[in-house]
Formats: C-alpha cells, structure tokens, sequence
C-alpha cells in the first residue's frame, strides 16, 4: 500500500521537502501555498486525496490546527538549533554582527541554548515565540520595533510572508528547516500513519451467545461485513475487521446489533476480540463474552490485545444524562477504570477543555506516561476521547497527541 502525504508551506519549502524524498511505500504530493491562510483552503480540498499532512513550519499547522480541517495524522516540521547556527554563520560570512538580532517563530528557551552552545552573547538577542493567532503583521511590527528600540542589527524570520516585507528595510535572513529535520518528521508521520492504517486492518473475532437460534442475525451483521460461522458449542462467530467494527458501533459506544438481539432474545451475549493474529482475537473475544454473561442479561464486551476491555449495554438501559455526575459508575464500568479515575479525569477536562496530552494525565493523576496511555486508550475506545491532531512542540520527532475528553 501506498501512503499520500501533502506536503503544505509556501512554494520554496515545499520543493525543498519533496526534494528530500519519501520513503519508500511513500508518495509525496505538493500543496504550495502564496499566503499561510490558504492552508485551512488546502487541507480541506485535499482530504480525498491524501492519508496525512506534512506542514514545512508550524505557522500553517497551527492554522490548520485552529480551523479544526485536520482529520487525520498530521505533523510540521521544527527549525533546530543546526538551522539557526547555520543562518548565523552565514551572517557572519556576509559581515554582519551575529550579536544583535530579532527572531521570530522559536521559542526563547531554543534560541538561548543554540546561542549558548556557540559561545555568543544573548543579552541584545530579542524574540518573539509564535503563538496562534499571531500574524505576519504581527511579525513585521515586532522586528520593526526591536531595530527601532533596541538597535538589532539583523532581522531573523521563520516565515516568509513576513520575511518579504522587511528585506528591503533592513539586514534579514529567511530560516529554512534543515534536511534532518524534514526526513526525521517525515519518518516519524509515515511511522505514525502507517501504524493508525495497520491497527484499522487488525482482525477482529466476535463469540454470540444467544438461547436459541436467530435467522435475522445475519442481516444485522451487514454492517461488519463480517462472515458467520457456528462454533463446537453451539455458540457463533463473527469474522470482521477492527475497523469495521470501530464504525459499526461509533467507536465502541453503542452496538446496534446488541440492540436487536435484546428485542428478539431474553438473553444475549456478544463478545468481541481485537488482536494482532486471529488466535489472539478469539482468545479475546472468548473472555469478553466470559465477561458479558457477568454484567447483566444483555450485554457486549470489546477486549484489546493492549488490556483494553469495553463494555456496551443495550442503548436502552443506558441513562440519557450521559454527561451527569450520576453517570460515572455506569462509564466507569463500560470503560474498565475506577470512578475516582473518571472523577479526576473530569476534573483535569475542566482546566483543559480544548485538550490535552498524555503527560497532562500523568501529572494530574500521578501516574507513569505508559499509565496515562492506558487511561487515554480506554476512554478513546469507549467513545470519550478522540485525538484531534498533536501539539506545538518546536523540535524534532513526533509531537504529542492532543486528545477532546467528553466526560
């Protein structure tokens, strides 16, 4: 299989990317821009043709990011330090003074350790971090002030629609991402995407228990696309995808097809199993309709090969006030956490309603990160958390997911 990338930033840096190359298995697809406002136009016209997004800054990812068009693995590549020292000693080839300089878009702490490293001073250094909703005028104003004020020598933009308004005025340089830092960025996407397609693919088992048989059980299994089969115990089995199974039952929350059996049976059990081989999947699909037949007389469990266990009950004998305080028994056991977990999850959701990251849920419940992923995994595969793209990191290598919990 193939992966698309679009590869968004102005012109020049996006042919420098594509002229990195893909790695193999990769096809890289350019979506040049004349202004970063236009990413939010091109994200959304290419999302048919496309697997993931590679932003050549974070300027346009954040844009992105902001608009909420990112559907699906995306990332932007960092400037590091090799690409400031680099702008540097070219400066001080061209005879400028390397002592005095406004930059934009990086963050301060990353400026002052690169400086540092090359023995420079950094009392008369001035920048400005990028932060969203920060334009090109913004930019332009700053390094306008900063030579004004303080007397900078040199004016050192991340961002090219502001670089080209101040190249006339006074001594400016353009950074550009290294091409370590285009292939590390790039790896880690096609690392990332390929991983999110593999895990779509994984095999998926389901074991019913019902007391009699049920000639209208296959035209509720349309929807998995799935093939049946009767087991040695009079039990049956379901054969689909986990991709197919996320869809059917709107990312583990509801199951429809329980639904239907409980209008037709007393008793029903369906037990899914997701693992990495199909011997993995049954075992699993096996303990979860163990379990299901200990939760109520209708009822389905979804078990993980990564010691996720969800359980679903028939839409009916769930309470509509999904979100209320008095819900979080009931989540806490379709989910497999404590309800003290649940509780100081949702307190953590009130101080972070725009999302936050597995080291947030490491912090707040003081827990190991593998912990927090365990946490953020369960509550992903119930329904209550969706990743919604990754956050501003400034360096290379992949940003953390950025996850919207509905508690």
């Amino acid at each position: 299989m193939t992966l698309s990338v679009g590869v968004v930033g102005p012109e020049d840096l996006v042919q420098r990317v594509t002229a990195v190359g893909a790695p193999s298995g990769t096809n890289l697809i350019p979506l040049p821009y004349r202004h970063e406002t236009e990413a939010v136009e091109l994200v959304e016209q290419s999302h048919s043709n496309v697997d993931a997004f590679l932003f050549t800054g974070v300027v346009p990812y954040t844009i992105a990011t902001e608009a909420g068009v990112i559907d699906r693995p995306a990332m932007y590549v960092s400037y590091d330090g090799a690409t400031l020292l680099r702008a540097l000693v070219e400066l001080l080839r061209l005879g400028h003074n390397v002592t005095q300089f406004s930059i934009d878009t990086l963050r301060r702490s990353e400026v002052m350790e690169t400086l540092i490293e090359a023995k420079l001073p950094t009392d008369r250094i001035h920048v400005l971090p990028y932060r969203p909703g920060l334009t090109s005028d913004d930019i332009v104003a700053f390094h306008r002030t900063a030579r004004e004020k303080h007397d900078t020598k040199v004016a050192i933009s991340c961002l090219g629609s502001a670089f080209h308004l101040i190249e006339n005025e006074m001594p400016s340089v353009r950074l550009a991402p290294s091409r370590y830092s285009i292939r590390s960025t790039l790896q880690a996407l096609v690392l990332t995407t390929t991983g999110q397609h593999v895990g779509d693919a994984q095999v998926a088992l389901g074991v019913i228990d019902l007391p009699e048989p049920d000639d209208a059980l296959a035209a509720d299994l349309i929807t998995l696309g799935g093939s049946l089969a009767a087991l040695p115990d009079g039990r049956l089995l379901v054969v689909t995808t986990r991709g197919l199974l996320e869809q059917a039952t709107e990312q583990f929350s509801r199951m429809p097809l329980l639904d239907h059996l409980a209008a037709r049976h007393s008793t029903a059990y369906v037990g899914f199993g997701v693992g990495r081989t199909a011997a993995e999947a049954e075992a699993l699909a096996r303990r979860a309709v163990g379990r299901a037949k200990s939760i109520g007389s209708v009822a389905g469990v979804v078990s993980m090969s990564d010691d996720v266990e969800i359980v679903i009950e028939p839409s009916g004998e769930q309470p509509t006030a999904a979100r209320g305080t008095e819900s979080l028994p009931l989540l806490a056991r379709r989910v497999g956490l404590n309800t003290q977990t649940l509780a100081r999850m949702r307190e953590l959701t009130a101080t972070l309603p725009d999302g936050l990251t597995t080291q947030d849920v490491a912090d707040h419940l003081a827990v190991q990160l593998r912990t927090a992923r365990r946490v953020l995994k369960r509550l992903e595969r119930a329904g209550l958390a969706a990743p919604t793209g990754t956050q501003q990191h400034g360096r290379t290598g992949r940003p953390p997911t950025v996850y919207l919990i509905r508690l």
